[in-house]
């Protein structure tokens, strides 16, 4: 049985909620998914006053933990067309697995939100997948199979490089169903591949 890690970072929701989802989608092929996500950096008062969403269930990961998984699905908003602060602080604390060559072989992929539909979804899980790739992760996206990405009746969230969602400019819109669909959808690829790897 594979096992899957859903790391990610989420200011306001969205990707809490699509990292749940992600992680549903894993378990439905039969995979165990853990979520986790990393600390936050900016200070509690100034968090509050940016209305962040602190009360997030997901226990805080530690470098340490990324190397005990056969996969790891990265899900963070985006920041001006990458990744925030927060993750990559993170991530770049993993140099003495990256040193050992500790995630040589594993399963990979990312997810993420962004206010617009053009505001830098791509780049963002581009600015992730390089992580992924420096670390010798293998790089699962969503595929066209998730055919709600596709849609035209409504704006919807999705590439072929990850599950993505539009949180609104004030990030009052939550994740569509389709939205859901896709994170749950690329969740299974990711088990899927890692089964077929590590069984």
């Amino acid at each position: 049985m594979a096992k899957v890690l859903v790391l990610y970072y989420s200011s306001y929701g969205h990707i809490e909620a699509m990292a749940e989802a992600v992680a549903e989608g894993a378990r439905s092929v039969g995979a165990t998914a853990d979520i986790k996500r990393v600390p936050e950096t900016v200070p509690e008062e100034i968090a509050k006053g940016a209305h962040f969403k602190l009360d997030q269930a997901a226990p805080i990961a530690a470098v340490a933990d990324l190397e005990h998984y056969d996969a790891i699905i990265i899900g963070a908003p985006t920041r001006f067309g990458r990744m925030p602060s927060q993750l990559a602080a993170f991530l770049d604390q993993a140099g003495g697995l990256w040193a050992r060559g500790a995630l040589n072989g594993k399963v990979g992929a990312a997810f993420t939100s962004s206010a617009t539909q053009h505001g830098g979804n791509e780049t963002t899980l581009f600015s992730i997948i390089t992580n992924l790739f420096h670390f010798g992760l293998t790089v699962v996206g969503l595929p066209y199979s998730h055919q709600g990405m596709m849609t035209l009746e409504e704006i919807v969230g999705g590439a072929p490089y990850g599950a993505t969602t539009i949180a609104g400019g004030d990030g009052s819109r939550k994740p569509s169903e389709i939205e859901l669909s896709g994170a749950r959808h690329q969740g299974e690829k990711v088990a899927e591949v890692a089964t077929k790897l590590f069984g």
